[in-house]
């Protein structure tokens, strides 16, 4: 699945990767663990959730 919302990476994926600019290389790689992993919108509500939020919001930060 590709997406560009990252709360719906999160709750839906086991592993995420992010992609660098044209020409895209592998920027990072993530394996996502979530406790109580049910649904996505339980997965919302984990504790590692906002953790794993933040980590990627670093990642995709850039100034155009």
């Amino acid at each position: 699945m590709i997406t560009h919302d990252i709360s719906e990476a999160i709750s839906m994926a086991d592993r995420i990767i992010i992609l660098s600019h044209r020409p895209s290389i592998i920027k990072k790689e993530l394996t996502i663990n979530l406790t109580n992993k049910s649904t996505p919108i339980e997965n919302r509500k984990c504790k590692e959730f906002p953790n794993y939020y933040e980590e990627i919001w670093k990642e995709i930060d850039y100034h155009a």
